[in-house]
């Protein structure tokens, strides 16, 4: 869901007390962003004059003579007072990132920003698995992007888990295909604690488990456990095997 942003223009005074103590004057455009970072820009280069990033508080007021502001973060504060007002507005904004295609029901542009792929006109957010990509295909039910995902193996999904499921993908991979190097039971493909795991089948009388890496399974361990190919290298389904320390 996009926010907004606060653009204030005129002949201003800005004054900054803290580690930069200073004052000055000049016709300068102010942004006020979503989490109320204050900027305050001149004509000169690309840096602004005076900032003041995520102030614990904010004031601003307009009038017909202008506008006032006061953001104050701990022992430091910005004040910016306008002597001549060139306008002031306020603009959508969203986060900006990669182009992955569009919602093919409300058209609205989709672009991958850090862990997600999120719309930029609604609320639209799809959460990815770590170390994912979204790839240049879209799914044949519904229509939105796909993803590459590796958890044992290569898994290309949905990027909406309600439509297809990397949980379920893994489990019908891998569920009871490794054992329990305490019990000898199978190990589950299971949820818990917002992480995948390889738990003991015979939970909760053996409480075994490991965490199942973002990799591919490329060999065996000593240990009777697999090993997987991950960004960091190869390491064992147990992180705490000696066989890769």
């Amino acid at each position: 869901m996009s926010e907004t942003i606060r653009v204030f223009a005129g002949d201003c005074t800005t004054t900054f007390e803290g580690s930069r103590s200073r004052t000055q004057r000049g016709r300068v455009v102010v942004v006020v962003k979503p989490d109320r970072t204050v900027l305050v820009h001149d004509a000169d280069g690309y840096q602004p004059v005076s900032w003041l990033t995520r102030p614990d508080s904010l004031t601003v007021e307009t009038d017909r003579s202008g506008f006032g502001l006061i953001a104050r973060a701990d022992e430091q504060v910005l004040r910016v007072r306008s002597h001549e007002t060139s306008g002031w507005a306020e603009y959508p904004a969203t986060e900006a990132g990669v182009p992955v295609g569009s919602h093919p029901q409300t058209g609205e542009p989709l672009v991958r920003v850090g862990g997600a792929v999120v719309g930029l006109d609604t609320e639209t957010r799809y959460g990815l698995p770590a170390g994912a990509t979204v790839i240049d295909e879209t799914c044949d039910d519904c229509g939105l992007p796909k993803i590459s995902a590796e958890c044992g193996a290569v898994f290309e999904l949905c990027v909406d888990r309600a439509c297809e499921s990397l949980d379920d993908a893994v489990r019908d991979r891998f569920d009871g295909e490794w054992t329990c190097p305490d019990c000898g039971s199978p190990l589950s493909i299971i949820r818990r604690g917002g992480r995948l795991l390889a738990g003991c089948s015979a939970y909760p009388d053996c409480e075994t488990a490991f965490s199942i890496p973002a990799g591919v399974v490329v060999d065996d361990c000593d240990c009777g456990l697999p090993v997987f190919e991950t960004a960091r290298g190869r390491r064992c389904l147990d992180g705490t095997c000696a066989q890769f320390e």
